[in-house]
């Protein structure tokens, strides 16, 4: 198995404790001034629901935007702001026909080529980009933050924080020791708490157990959420294939956490190798080169690429040279444990339709 751009290995990251403490008390003061109204936030005539975690990356929300896209975009007209993490420019701009990852980011960008006549747009500054977004698209009449639940300078209407089964925010610490970007108090905020990547067979005790762990207020309800893969299709015509477990395969990777898919991978493939760039990664033709020439390596007959939804975004680019390779997209999305996928819908739904100048 290959890996470019370790990261930093646990034991290392227990040294870096005091810029940790440094960190977490910035991010402590920062809070009590939002909290105390000497920062204040903005709120805006329409319902606006922030999809977020307290840590950094892979925790799944992507999946969860594109899952609320799919549930809402039929009865409300609805647009998606994200920040458009490692895009090169700056400032706020809207998704068009003619935009690529570079310029509004790869996640975004996934939104848009996915969910025809969805309105998506980017902008560091959320509480200046909306204004901006509701002026191009007045017709607006819900906006789902994408990666916003530390932005406080946005007062959503209704926040979903996402935390993964292997990385519970309350077993972790502040950035650079652990994962955290926030405090974990700041879950406090949220109006549903979602376990998500749980194993598929999680139990009643279990889920029970990390509700007791995570000790939820009053108002607040905990679901549990796992991936469901489809079925992989090639990167630039979207033809489908059809899976075998002889099937060798290459993962190429550049995203937060690929544990989930690898761990797929393992079930269902005699095996595969991989190579693993850090997230975001913005893929350069030496790249594609290098990733070709593992592949031409591998002796099966029937050998594969793979990749994720959200790298494909940033590889499309070299459509010529991919077109015609077995060069695969896995797709996921989230599925909610114990029956509860309703449940999840109709409180957000019930926001939404209740929010004053939606009646």
């Amino acid at each position: 198995m290959i890996h470019l751009n370790y990261p930093l290995l646990k034991p290392v990251r227990i040294l870096l404790l005091p810029f940790s403490l440094v960190y977490g008390l910035i991010i402590c003061l920062r809070n009590w001034m939002f909290d105390r109204n000497l920062l204040r936030s903005s709120t805006f005539n329409l319902p606006v629901v922030c999809i977020g975690n307290l840590s950094v990356g892979g925790t799944g929300k992507s999946p969860m935007v594109e899952f609320l896209i799919g549930k809402l975009q039929q009865s409300f007209r609805i647009a998606v702001l994200s920040r458009g993490y490692k895009r090169k420019t700056r400032g706020y701009a809207l998704a068009t026909s003619q935009s690529t990852a570079l310029e509004i980011g790869d996640e975004p960008m996934q939104f848009f080529n996915k969910f025809p006549g969805l309105t998506v747009a980017v902008g560091e500054e959320r509480v200046v980009a909306i204004p901006q977004l509701l002026h191009d698209k007045p017709d607006t009449q819900v906006i789902i933050l994408d990666d916003a639940f530390q932005h406080r300078w946005v007062k959503a209407g209704f926040n979903i924080l996402l935390t993964d089964y292997q990385n519970l925010y309350t077993r972790d610490w502040f950035l650079p020791t652990g994962d955290l970007r926030d405090q974990k108090k700041s879950a406090r905020r949220a109006d549903i708490i979602v376990v998500t990547k749980c194993p598929q067979d999680i139990s009643l005790s279990e889920k029970n157990q990390l509700i007791r762990e995570i000790k939820p207020a009053a108002n607040q309800q905990i679901f549990f959420s796992a991936i469901s893969y489809g079925t992989p299709y090639q990167i630039i015509t979207k033809e489908p294939w059809t899976s075998s477990q002889s099937t060798e395969v290459l993962l190429v990777t550049g995203i937060a956490n690929p544990g989930a898919l690898k761990k797929y991978l393992e079930e269902s493939f005699n095996g595969y190798d991989e190579l693993a760039y850090s997230d975001h990664h913005i893929f350069t033709i030496d790249d594609l080169n290098y990733i070709l020439k593992k592949f031409n390596q591998l002796q099966s007959s029937g050998k594969i690429l793979l990749t994720t939804e959200k790298d494909a975004v940033r590889l499309q680019k070299f459509s010529q040279q991919l077109r015609d390779l077995p060069f695969f997209v896995m797709p996921i999305r989230p599925i909610f444990m114990f029956s509860e996928e309703n449940q999840f819908t109709r409180l957000i739904t019930t926001f939404i339709q209740d929010f004053p100048d939606q009646a």
